[in-house]
């Protein structure tokens, strides 16, 4: 028994002071490890409450967004009808203007067609006229040259004949002188 009192009392001696620091260094440990569950309390309540607010702020800028998506998306479809009406508009007055145009160069067309018509039918009245004159000068020209003719015909028989009694004349007064 003496063995057990031995390593008893030497247990005591060794283990036993450092049994006390240990539950002292446990107590302690314990503090800390209360005072640090407390702060992970705290900190899981205000991580709690930062997700929340997150969740809140999350939720008040998806609705925000979805207003705003909203509402441009109104405004977007505002400006396309208008802009489609403004369009629309535009082609209708193009399509009136073209029209006006077509038919107005349609009229002008007519008229240039008209008046080259009568301009023709004047050049072709004038042409005729101009080949009448032509005709009637090229038969006073025939004529004239035809009256030249005989003409000339005529004055050789005028000089052949003033001639021939300018020589009896002659001979004439040769006789009456002789």
């Amino acid at each position: 028994m003496e063995i057990k009192e031995t390593v008893q009392k030497v247990l005591q001696e060794l283990v036993l002071p450092d049994l006390g620091r240990i539950r002292e260094d446990n107590a302690k440990i314990l503090a800390v490890l209360d005072l640090t569950n407390k702060r992970l309390d705290d900190v899981n309540t205000h991580l709690a409450d930062q997700s929340r607010r997150i969740d809140e702020v999350r939720s008040e800028l998806t609705q925000k967004i979805d207003d705003v998506r909203s509402e441009l998306t109104q405004k977007i479809d505002d400006v396309r009808s208008e802009l489609t009406k403004r369009i629309d508009e535009t082609n209708k007055k193009i399509d009136d203007v073209r029209s006006e145009l077509t038919q107005k160069i349609d009229e002008v067309r007519s008229e240039i067609a008209k008046r080259s018509d009568e301009t023709n039918k004047k050049i072709n009245d004038v042409q005729m006229d101009l080949i009448k004159r032509f005709d009637a000068n090229n038969a006073r020209i025939d004529l004239f040259f035809e009256t030249s003719r005989t003409t000339k015909y005529e004055l050789r028989k005028i000089d052949d004949r003033v001639a021939s009694l300018e020589h009896d004349v002659e001979d004439i007064r040769q006789r009456m002188v002789a």
